[in-house]
């Protein structure tokens, strides 16, 4: 049996994966190229038709997936919450494979009357079909305008191969094996767009120490920083992340720099070669000018502290040399786009990226606007692996442009 190469263990590792079934023999085929990808550490959710229901049982995909196979459009429990709708929003990729030359007929005019043709027209993400059908239907012109219909509207094909099919024709129409798909997917997420570059990001919060056991700090998980890094890796730079306390994983192939204050952070980033500098964490503007040497006891009712400001690690990296391309993040409670823009200017950037700091921090998704002179782009909601694709893709679109 086939198995996954390095390539796709590693390009593939956390990506969510959502695998579409349509009816057909080759069906047989999606459960082998499930444990394909779970294998390759992708998270994978399951959408069945009915006529795929017919060749291969929602228990089987379930057991391989490790997660609850969706079927049905109108079903009660999950459309509460806007199932189709949040299954296409948590999907870094759809594949449909086996896809029919029945769904592709229908995708291709927009319909939406099942579950996995909702899902496709909702999402925000790169769809793939890989189609299974017998060599007369693949070859009929109805289904060549449909096929010109979908690539079109800028759809991913997948195959089909040529070979044997089970009715004992010959020709093309057969599914791709389950190992070619396996890497077609994993080439999805392998931009090659930093090749050669070296990034170095900043992430998490930082803590000022007020005694030995208390400390100043921030709402920041981290998450959005872990999420660039991970991108950029995929788009083939060599990437530093320097963070602050965080419980996240740290992306494979990617070199942790912890830290713990504003000093720390700052000394850390001076000494990182940078191409690149995005500047995530939630950076303290103060610390305590004389942190008590033992714990401070419970006695006035009162305490005050005196405070100092922290040095400015985005302006202070943006006026080195070599000066590295430089992105800052804001997050602002109110005037998003004037403190941003200020902060661009002021701070000499080629870019920021403004968020809602009441509606970030912490949360899975985000939908921010990066500006940089003479330009804007907005970003609406989605998860922050989806916008940091999004983001590293601009980025490094930018910093090919000479900075003025």
């Amino acid at each position: 049996m086939m198995t996954s190469t390095p390539t796709a263990l590693t390009t593939l590792q956390n990506k969510r994966v959502l695998l579409g079934l349509c009816g057909g023999i080759a069906a047989y085929k999606a459960a082998e190229l499930c444990r394909l990808l779970v294998g390759a550490g992708a998270q994978v959710q399951v959408v069945m038709t009915k006529g795929a229901q017919e060749f291969i049982t929602p228990l089987t995909m379930q057991a391989l997936s490790g997660q609850a196979v969706h079927t049905e459009l109108l079903d009660p429990g999950a459309e509460a919450a806007m199932g189709h709708i949040q299954l296409a929003r948590w999907a870094d990729l759809i594949l449909v494979a086996p896809a029919s030359a029945n769904f592709m007929a229908r995708l291709a005019h927009g319909e939406a009357s099942d579950l996995l043709t909702a899902v496709c027209l909702a999402r925000r993400c790169p769809l793939a079909l890989a189609p299974a059908m017998n060599q007369a239907m693949w070859s009929n012109a109805s289904t060549a305008a449909n096929l010109g219909l979908l690539k079109a509207a800028g759809i991913l094909l997948f195959g089909p191969a040529n070979g044997v099919q089970a009715c004992g024709d010959v020709g093309p129409g057969r599914l791709l094996e389950p190992n070619e798909l396996l890497q077609l997917c994993a080439a999805q997420f392998a931009t090659g767009s930093l090749a050669g570059q070296r990034v170095v990001i900043t992430a998490g919060p930082t803590r000022e120490a007020i005694d030995p056991v208390r400390y100043l700090s921030n709402h920041s998980s981290g998450k959005m920083g872990y999420a660039l890094a991970a991108a950029a890796i995929e788009a083939g730079a060599d990437v530093t992340l320097i963070s602050g306390p965080t419980d996240l994983p740290v992306p494979e192939r990617c070199k942790l720099v912890p830290v713990i204050s504003a000093l720390d952070m700052l000394a850390a980033c001076q000494v990182q070669a940078a191409d690149i500098f995005i500047a995530v964490a939630a950076v303290a503007d103060y610390r305590v000018a004389l942190p008590a040497a033992g714990k401070i006891k419970k006695s006035a009712e009162e305490l005050s502290l005196a405070l100092v400001r922290n040095p400015d690690i985005l302006a202070t990296i943006a006026t080195s040399t070599p000066r590295p391309f430089c992105v800052g993040f804001a997050a602002e409670t109110d005037n998003l786009a004037d403190y941003a823009k200020a902060k661009l200017h002021s701070k000499g950037l080629d870019m920021i990226v403004a968020n809602d700091a009441t509606s970030t921090f912490g949360n899975d998704s985000a939908s921010v606007t990066a500006y940089w002179p003479g330009g804007e782009q907005l970003f609406e909601p989605q998860s922050k692996t989806q916008l940091a694709r999004r983001l590293i893709a601009l980025i490094s679109q930018r910093s090919l442009i000479p900075h003025v």
